[in-house]
């Protein structure tokens, strides 16, 4: 099985982080990366340019966020990862949970919003094609935790405890297509949960937790399942080479700790950063409230004191 240097044929050395963090790019993900790149600073150049602001700190995420897809997807790492469950489940995790937070919190849609031109009237331009898309009903679907969790969860056990995985693995578009799925299912998840971007499903901060929350534990079960196996249970990685110099059922128990313990990480994550747009929403509101009072004299307060007032007079 070759897959253009990332094979099973491969003879590689034992693993060692400095081997894994060797380059060795794969074409359409170090291609889609710069693009991705170029497209989101052309975005911040032209609001830039005609005096608008972009926080740096989206900026930096969105970055960070690429930058973690290229760390597994066009080093070593991927070569290792198709003959290591272990190595694997580090690709895993970090491309389907830590690279969609950081991409997300760079609010790339919303900086598309502002940066594409509107188009003439009459007319449609990609500023209203992506609009068109936010409001379609495809995407109020593929948005709403009836779909996203079953998906999320689906991602795991209907993969790695089925043929599909060893089929995908097969070939180098099999394994490119179920890279860029991992990514698509993560972003599509956190998306209406992180709620920086504009989109079709937008619940309140309560609901947001509870689907954060609603699909982590299968993530711990899924690694607790590995760990606890008393045989590899993924055909790919039941012969490991023996250049790799490791157990197939180690290695897998050590994949199965990775899921367990990776999935507390971005939650927490997630986590701080809803707790800290509900503080500043409601730092916002008060503002708001404070601005309106100004206005209209506390107009809210004198008809309180007013009713106050009336019920003392009733108990006179």
């Amino acid at each position: 099985m070759d897959h253009s240097g990332h094979g099973m044929n491969m003879d590689l050395p034992p693993f060692t982080l400095g081997r894994g963090l060797e380059l060795s790019a794969d074409p359409f993900f170090l291609i889609s990366c710069l693009v991705a790149l170029a497209l989101y600073g052309w975005g911040v150049v032209r609001l830039v340019r005609r005096g608008d602001k972009w926080q740096v700190g989206r900026t930096i995420s969105f970055v960070a966020g690429v930058l973690t897809i290229l760390l597994v997807m066009c080093t070593k790492l991927n070569d290792y990862g198709m003959v290591m469950f272990s190595v694997h489940m580090v690709q895993h995790m970090i491309i389907s949970m830590l690279s969609p937070i950081l991409i997300l919190m760079g609010a790339p849609i919303t900086l598309a919003l502002r940066a594409l031109p509107v188009a003439a009237r009459g007319s449609k331009g990609p500023r209203e094609w992506l609009l068109w898309v936010l409001q379609s009903r495809y995407m109020r679907i593929i948005t709403h935790p009836a779909f996203t969790i079953p998906l999320f969860i689906a991602s795991l056990y209907a993969l790695y405890f089925t043929p599909l995985f060893d089929t995908l693995m097969g070939s180098k578009p099999g394994h490119i297509g179920m890279m860029v799925h991992f990514l698509a299912v993560g972003l599509v998840f956190f998306w209406p949960i992180m709620g920086v971007d504009p989109g079709p499903h937008r619940p309140g901060y309560i609901m947001r937790m509870l689907e954060l929350f609603a699909g982590m534990p299968f993530h711990a079960f899924f690694g607790i399942a590995l760990m606890m196996a008393s045989e590899p249970m993924v055909g790919t990685y039941k012969n490991p080479p023996s250049s790799l110099g490791i157990d197939a059922l180690a290695d897998q128990t050590a994949a199965g700790g990775i899921a367990w313990a990776f999935s507390e990480v971005p939650s927490v994550l997630v986590l701080l950063a809803l707790l800290f747009q509900w503080y500043r929403s409601d730092q916002r509101q008060a503002r708001r409230t404070d601005r309106a009072a100004d206005r209209d004299g506390d107009k809210e307060l004198e008809a309180y004191n007013a009713y106050l007032a009336s019920l003392a007079a009733r108990g006179r």
